[in-house]
């Protein structure tokens, strides 16, 4: 989990920072490479800055958004609405998106964020590496209609390959995929539930029982279908093998 912190501290870091002129403390040192090094207060000041911008980085450059939508829905189409709680299901979330993203934080860590650390190359290089393995993951669960969606509202030039296709395109085209992706896996889950609400209420209504809620029956039995089917599991596992399909 550190390494997941590092790496999405270091894809935003800023690429360039002015030091203002006169103040000992903020200087910009140019190598013989004609890299960059930053002194430690603007690499502290940096960071400060940057943590700001985690929560988001982390809900929309990874599977946050789709895993929590889809527990959210299920506990929706269960009936139970504070059961497993919020807190519980963002943790399962958050938890489960460090399981799914671990290959690419692994390899945003090794590519750019240890060289960085270790001295070997400078800040840009290392955004540009660290950056990679997320542009590859985030493309290969982006749909081209989203993407030529937002291309053309930027009225960006066309794309030939995956590589020129800048950040600023990318992000609002894999959220609004991830979201799409969500909902439908929440609607198939849904419909089970629907069904047993549908037989309960109807059985109900020719029992002529019209007063009571359909579902304090219904309950019972969805949480004993999800319970006999091990649906942890079948939730986790679909969530998990539908980013790597």
């Amino acid at each position: 989990m550190t390494r997941s912190l590092i790496t999405l501290l270091l894809l935003f870091m800023p690429a360039l920072v002015f030091a203002e002129p006169g103040i000992p403390a903020i200087t910009v040192a140019t190598g013989e490479d004609g890299g960059q090094s930053y002194t430690v207060t603007l690499q502290i000041l940096a960071l400060m800055t940057v943590l700001t911008l985690l929560p988001a980085a982390l809900m929309m450059m990874t599977s946050f958004t789709r895993i929590v939508i889809v527990l959210a829905i299920l506990r929706q189409a269960m009936g139970i609405q504070q059961t497993p709680s919020n807190q519980v299901l963002i943790g399962l979330a958050l938890f489960l998106t460090f399981f799914i993203m671990h290959p690419v934080f692994n390899t945003a860590y090794l590519d750019g964020v240890k060289p960085y650390m270790d001295g070997e190359i400078g800040v840009t290089t290392a955004i540009e590496q660290s950056a990679q393995p997320f542009r590859v993951f985030m493309l290969s669960q982006t749909r081209e209609s989203d993407l030529e969606f937002f291309a053309n509202i930027a009225a960006h030039p066309e794309l030939d390959t995956a590589q020129d296709v800048p950040f600023r395109l990318l992000l609002p085209a894999f959220v609004t995929s991830e979201l799409k992706t969500a909902f439908q896996i929440g609607f198939i889950i849904f419909i089970p539930f629907l069904i047993i609400d549908l037989v309960v209420a109807s059985v109900l209504m020719a029992m002529g029982m019209m007063m009571l809620p359909p579902i304090i029956i219904s309950l019972p039995f969805k949480l004993m279908l999800f319970v006999l089917i091990d649906g942890w599991i079948l939730i986790m596992g679909t969530l998990a093998s539908s980013f790597y399909v």
